[in-house]
């Protein structure tokens, strides 16, 4: 995610002067992305830039801001912002008592390293928290890098990313799932089977949410349904409690939504209760026999984020730790600082 986000930034007048890596693939995705910029430690970094972009796995950046605050590498009046879908500026609070401005700007995006990522950031939301006084510094750096920004409360932060990682993160799982049993059924081109099929259901659901739901446990085929739970337990067994979860919750809100008639539920209920021969499994939520309702890699300007495929989030997982990745920027107006 750094160099993509420190390139952006560079396209609308900023000058990177930095960038920190470890990896081999981080100096790679550096020098694709960042030609010449030279790679430094992250104390460097933060020497030369006005503007430091942290975009380390989630569990790596508290740690990270602690040390570069205690070793004095953090300046008075200095941007240091962080790309972490988790945490809101709380985390920055070494950083702020140092003097910095501290920004959490998260784009809903994911990253694959390459040029790509910089044209995926036209029109991407980014997840954006922020002292009321620097609200305008960071819309406008959003704005820069062709973003728009969602403004997400401190206390909301957790929410708002578990939310994306549901949707972006367990896609990809689901895809992946879907063409290894396409395949196995003799489907030789299961991504230009799954691409059209995809879109469609993704473009519904964004249209019309629940309303959208379609195929046999919203409308009631538990035949169907035990045949599919059948075929999967002989061919891809490690598949079956994905599909037993996701097609409770269907049914679950399928019937919520009056898709799924009541009528039709019992039967359905009771192929979804049954248990698999690893372990018992209860039925939909809130009904007889139911269990309850379900309710970066880098441093400073940083590699690849983890919010999705095929690095994803909050992207494979970064491969470098605390004090790698990508680019430090100077200030918001592009400067020489």
């Amino acid at each position: 995610m750094g160099p993509a986000l420190a390139a952006s930034l560079r396209l609308a007048g900023h000058r990177p002067v930095a960038v920190s890596a470890v990896s081999d693939a981080s100096r790679r995705r550096a020098a694709a992305l960042l030609p010449e910029i030279p790679v430094v430690e992250p104390a460097q970094v933060l020497a030369r830039a006005d503007l430091v972009l942290l975009t380390v796995p989630d569990d790596a950046l508290p740690g990270l801001v602690e040390g570069l605050a205690e070793t004095g590498a953090v300046r008075p009046g200095q941007l240091i912002v962080h790309t972490s879908g988790r945490y809101g500026v709380g985390v920055l609070d070494p950083a702020r008592r140092a003097g910095a401005l501290p920004l959490a700007l998260h784009p809903a995006m994911t990253f694959t390293g390459t040029a790509v990522d910089v044209q995926r950031l036209a029109g991407c939301s980014f997840g954006v928290t922020a002292p009321e006084e620097l609200r305008l510094a960071a819309e406008a750096l959003v704005i820069e890098m062709g973003g728009e920004p969602e403004w997400i409360a401190e206390q909301a932060r957790p929410l708002y990313h578990a939310a994306l990682a549901l949707g972006a993160n367990h896609l990809v799982t689901l895809v992946a799932q879907s063409m290894e049993l396409l395949r196995k059924a003799g489907v030789a081109a299961p991504d230009r089977m799954l691409g059209p099929l995809l879109g469609a259901a993704l473009d519904n659901a964004l249209r019309s949410g629940d309303a959208a739901l379609t195929g046999p446990v919203a409308r009631g085929d538990a035949g169907t349904v035990a045949a599919h739970v059948a075929e999967l337990r002989k061919h891809a067994p490690g598949t079956v409690a994905g599909y037993l979860a996701m097609a409770r919750t269907t049914a679950d809100r399928a019937l919520a939504h009056g898709l799924l008639k009541p009528e039709l539920a019992e039967d359905l209920l009771g192929v979804l209760a049954e248990p698999s021969p690893a372990a018992p499994r209860p039925g939909a939520a809130g009904l007889p026999g139911g269990p309850a309702a379900p309710g970066t890699s880098g441093a400073p300007g940083t590699g690849p984020a983890h919010d999705g495929p095929p690095e994803s989030d909050d992207a494979p997982r970064p491969d470098d730790g605390p004090g790698t990745g990508g680019p430090g920027t100077d200030g918001p107006r592009g400067d020489d600082r």
